[in-house]
Order: C-alpha cells, then sequence, then structure tokens
C-alpha cells in the first residue's frame, strides 16, 4: 500500500464522519439517542463524526437504518466508505514513539495537497536534516533513550517524502528568523540545515520565507499554526495547533479564514523567496 493510499484513509474517515453526521443533523436526532442505537455513549457519536475513531461496519449499518437511508445504492457507497477508511496508516508501525492525537496528523498532512504553515521556534519538521532533527528530539525528550530517539527522527524523515513524491504536496512555509538563530546541535548542524533549507527552497513545491528580525512585529504573533488543504471537494481545510500533550483541529469556516488572512498577511509581508535565499546565505556565513 503507498503512502498516499494510507493517508487517503484518514480523509475518508473524516468524510464518512460528516456525512454521518450531516444525516443525523437533517433528521433531528441527537447524538445521544445516535449512541444509544449503537449501543455507544454521545462522546463516541462525536468522535465518528469527527473522523477521529474506526468504523464497525455494524454500527454504521445500524446508523444509516436510523437516520432513514433505505437505498442501497447509497448504503453500499458509505459502507465501502467506511472499510477504506479503515486502512491502517505507515505511521502506525511508529505507534510506540508517536501520540494517538498526532497520528491523525500525519494522515492528514500525507493527504493534504497543500501545506501552510508558520514555524517560530524551530525549523518546521518537514524541512529537517537528520542532524537537526536528533538535536531537536533529545532537547525537547532529554529522557529518551538512543533507541527511540532514533525512531523519532526516523518518523519525522519518512514524513518528507511527500515533499519529493512524483506529485508532491504544495508546501509554503513562513520561519521567523529566531528559529534559526536558536541553535539546535553543533555548528556543523546548524550549517548543514541552512544550506538544505537553501537546496529546498529552489524545488518547485516548496515556497519558503524567513520573517526577519529587522521587520519588527508581524502578523504571525499567536505563534506556530499549519493549514491543510484537500483535493477532495467534500473537506474543508483544517488548521492543526500543537499543544505540549494534545493538538487542536480546526475546521470551522470562519476560524479558518481568519487564520488564512493571518497566513496571506505574512506571506506578502516576508521576503519573496529569492530574497529569503540570500538571507539563508548570509546566515550561513555567519554560523
Amino acid at each position: 500500500m503507498s503512502a498516499s493510499e494510507a493517508s487517503g484513509s484518514v480523509v475518508r474517515r473524516i468524510l464518512l464522519g460528516s456525512q454521518l453526521r450531516r444525516l443525523r443533523e437533517s433528521r433531528g436526532i441527537t447524538r445521544e439517542a445516535a449512541g444509544y442505537s449503537i449501543r455507544a455513549s454521545e462522546s463516541k457519536i462525536s468522535r465518528m463524526e469527527l473522523g477521529r475513531v474506526s468504523f464497525k461496519a455494524r454500527d454504521v449499518e445500524d446508523l444509516l437504518t436510523l437516520y432513514g437511508v433505505g437505498d442501497e445504492q447509497e448504503r453500499e457507497a458509505l459502507l465501502s466508505l467506511a472499510r477504506e477508511a479503515n486502512v491502517a496508516g505507515w505511521w502506525h508501525s511508529y505507534s510506540d514513539v508517536l501520540p494517538g492525537w498526532f497520528q491523525t496528523y500525519i494522515g492528514l498532512e500525507g493527504a493534504a495537497s497543500v501545506i501552510r504553515t508558520y514555524e517560530v521556534q524551530f525549523v518546521h519538521g518537514l524541512l529537517q536534516t537528520e542532524g537537526y532533527a536528533q538535536a531537536v528530539v533529545r532537547r525537547g525528550m532529554p529522557d529518551a533513550g538512543d533507541a527511540e530517539t532514533e525512531r523519532r527522527v526516523a518518523l519525522r524523515l519518512e514524513r518528507q517524502k511527500l515533499l519529493l513524491a512524483e506529485r508532491p504536496a504544495q508546501f509554503h512555509c513562513v520561519l521567523d528568523e529566531a528559529a534559526l538563530r536558536r541553535p539546535y546541535g553543533e555548528r556543523e548542524i546548524m550549517r548543514g540545515q541552512l544550506k538544505h533549507l537553501i537546496e529546498l527552497s529552489e524545488r518547485p513545491n516548496v515556497h519558503l520565507q524567513v520573517m526577519p528580525f529587522s521587520f519588527g512585529g508581524h502578523a504571525g504573533e499567536s505563534g506556530a499554526f499549519t493549514m491543510l488543504g484537500f483535493p477532495e471537494s467534500g473537506l474543508p481545510d483544517v488548521v492543526y495547533l500543537e499543544q505540549l500533550t494534545s493538538a487542536l483541529y480546526l475546521d470551522k469556516p470562519e476560524e479558518v479564514a481568519h487564520y488564512a488572512r493571518t497566513m496571506g498577511r505574512l506571506q506578502e509581508e516576508g521576503p519573496s523567496p529569492s530574497e529569503t535565499r540570500d538571507l539563508l546565505r548570509g546566515l550561513l556565513q555567519l554560523t
């Protein structure tokens, strides 16, 4: 199974969940009543509708009956979607070092056709070299052993393949200069990271900008965020906000629009990709 197929299962889960939610709401049925019909709780229905859990065929069948979906063709289409949504992603083999809330993000990231992100603390994971990634993991998890560190780094490097695929995602990244001034690892690691950024920024699908200190205050005052856009027409853009022990996934149109405006301002105000390469070369000379 390809990485895109595995990532697509996450998208199908979310699509199926949203369709089940629309069916339930159109019939005026509460989550509590829906949960009762499949011998589950209201919170289980909520997680299903958000695409956060796998689907049992029996549960989907019972919900479709409750929602009055009797047409066999329509039922089979949704049941087929449920079967496809249960395909395990490649990242499940890293479950020993991967929290559940981040598994959802990796699936969405792999399925996205456009990724837009702002980062301030360190270089974004999709752009990190192996040495830099090791330094970041060791700094963030000082108690982790060598084997766990290597597993986490391997997972990060595996994620990066989506930028090099035959039909790669479009990646728009704005890095605050602070992310490049803050050293992770020895001098040669930082030099290697800067060279890597210059090389990646030449790729047609990578649009890299560095917001310099000299600009002063800017639109990214609320901190790091990532926006994911998908080719499927039924799936809205998602804003991902990472926290220490969990994450937020925002998909309400008004919230997504606010982050889209912020990202637009950051891209408009920041140096162009070619100017960014000059800035990176200047930092490389100083490192």
